[in-house]
């Protein structure tokens, strides 16, 4: 027996069936614009989020290009840029109040010329200079070598001893850490000068664990009795004075750190023959 033939659906069936079609086809629609409608949205989001990190970093690369030209000095700082200890708790009295790089000479000194303040010492404790840079493994290992035998020559009164504290190695940090150790030890030459001598050990004792960021760099000369020098640091108090100190020694002609003078002469290789230097010139006065 032949099947019956299938039955052709009635007109109400066929428009029933194109409205579920065209209500299908539109649900499927509205989640593809919905789905766009998210997308775009996140993109937006995500597109905001680079242009704040963008904005960001070219404020604060901009800040840090923007340090003042002049600013306040430390006590103690002197014309140089440089800050004397007479003891290991003591440092000079006297120094200037504010430094402006405007002041420098505008072309720097022949190679081998004697910096400014740096001279021979007849009479008195021997002057030794020393330009330093708190990031500078070659500074590191000069402290780490000389620093027993300096404390002792200060106490005994055979010596002074005068930081120039530059940041010539800020071009290989991402947070100019010379710059912002160097501005904390001002801040403790400036509020706690009995513990100066002590921090700068600290800082450079510290030199094979990296960095330290402006917390870290608090917390240190807490540790050494500085007391709270957060306010400085986060300030940039004395960003201007490390500028000044870095531009006088490049004006100077000074090439590297350290950079060591005793009595008026440069010492060739300071990491190795400091004590020698000094000795020698204690010897010939009797």
């Amino acid at each position: 027996m032949a099947p019956a033939p299938a039955r052709k659906p009635t007109k109400a069936e066929r428009a029933a069936a194109g409205r579920e079609r065209e209500r299908l086809a539109r649900e499927e629609q509205q989640r593809k614009d919905r789905r766009n409608g998210l997308l775009a949205r996140w993109g937006v989001v995500v597109a905001a989020l680079v242009v704040v990190a963008v904005i960001a970093f070219v404020v604060v690369d901009t800040v840090r290009g923007r340090v003042p030209d002049a600013g306040p000095a430390p006590q103690g700082g002197n014309a140089q840029g440089g800050i004397t200890l007479l003891s290991s708790t003591d440092t000079a009295p006297t120094g200037t109040d504010a430094v402006d790089v405007a002041t420098l000479p505008g072309e720097p000194a022949a190679e081998g010329t004697v910096p400014e303040g740096i001279t021979s010492v007849t009479n008195g404790p021997l002057q030794v200079v020393a330009y330093v840079d708190v990031n500078c493994v070659h500074c590191a290992d000069f402290e780490a070598r000389h620093s027993e035998q300096i404390l002792s020559w200060l106490d005994g009164g055979e010596i002074t001893f005068e930081y120039r504290t530059v940041a010539y190695l800020d071009r290989t940090s991402s947070t100019e850490y010379s710059s912002r150790a160097a501005n904390a030890v001002a801040c403790v030459a400036d509020s706690a000068p009995e513990v100066y001598f002590d921090v700068n050990q600290r800082l450079f004792a510290h030199y094979e664990q990296g960095e330290l960021d402006d917390d870290g760099l608090v917390a240190l000369a807490a540790d050494a009795g500085a007391g709270d020098i957060s306010s400085c640091v986060e300030d940039g108090t004395f960003r201007p004075w490390v500028k000044y100190t870095t531009e006088a020694a490049q004006a100077a002609a000074v090439g590297g750190t350290p950079t060591v003078y005793v009595n008026g002469e440069v010492v060739p290789n300071a990491v190795e023959d400091l004590e020698t230097a000094v000795q020698a010139q204690l010897d010939a006065r009797g």
